[in-house]
C-alpha cells in the first residue's frame, strides 16, 4: 500500500469510525427523504441514583437529569434516553424520548407511571423543540450536550458536556 493510500485510510477511519458522531450523521440529514427511525427498544430500567443533571430554566421547580446508563446513540442519529423529574416532595416522574438533533425534533416513546411502570405512547410522533410543549426539558437536554450544531455527539461527549461545569443560559 502507498503511503498516500495508507494516510488516505487513516483519515477515512479517524472520521467515520472511533467515537465521534460524524459516521452515524451519514444519511441522517433532514434532507435525506429516505431517512428511516430505527425501532426503539423498550423503556429501559433507571435510577434516579444515576441521573446527570440538566440546568433548567429558574422557573421549573422539578429537579430533572438524564440516567446516565439510558444513553443510546441509534445508528438512525437518534439520541434515545429516560429524563428524571424529582419534586420537592421526592416524587419521581420519568420519561423515556428519543431526539433527533438533524430536525429539531423529539419523540416520547413512553411515560412512566404513578404504579411504577412505563405507559407506552399510542402512535408516539416527532414534534419540533419549539412546538408549545408542557416541558422544555428534551430542548435543555439537546442544548447541553445530546446535539453539536445539529448533529448527533456520542454518549462520551453527551455525558462530558453535561458534566462540564459551562453553563447554558435560557
Amino acid at each position: 500500500m502507498t503511503s498516500k493510500r495508507l494516510v488516505s485510510l487513516i483519515a477515512y477511519l479517524c472520521l467515520a469510525g472511533g467515537n465521534g458522531a460524524w459516521a452515524q450523521q451519514a444519511g441522517n440529514g433532514i434532507d435525506n427523504p429516505d431517512w428511516q427511525e430505527e425501532q426503539a427498544s423498550p423503556p429501559p430500567d433507571f435510577s434516579k441514583d444515576r441521573v446527570v443533571p440538566i440546568e433548567m430554566p429558574g422557573h421549573v421547580s422539578l429537579k430533572v437529569g438524564v440516567d446516565s446508563n439510558t444513553i443510546v446513540v441509534g445508528h438512525d442519529g437518534v439520541v434515545r434516553y429516560v429524563i428524571v423529574m424529582v419534586n420537592a416532595s421526592g416524587s419521581v416522574n420519568a420519561v423515556y424520548e428519543g431526539i433527533r438533533c438533524a430536525s429539531s425534533e423529539v419523540k416520547t416513546y413512553a411515560r412512566w407511571s404513578a404504579s411504577g411502570s412505563w405507559n407506552m405512547v399510542n402512535d408516539p410522533q416527532w414534534k419540533n423543540f419549539s412546538d408549545n410543549m408542557p416541558s422544555r426539558h428534551a430542548q435543555a437536554f439537546a442544548k447541553q450536550g445530546a446535539c453539536e450544531n445539529r448533529m448527533t455527539a456520542s454518549k462520551t461527549d453527551i455525558l462530558r458536556a453535561l458534566k462540564s461545569p459551562m453553563k447554558i443560559s435560557f
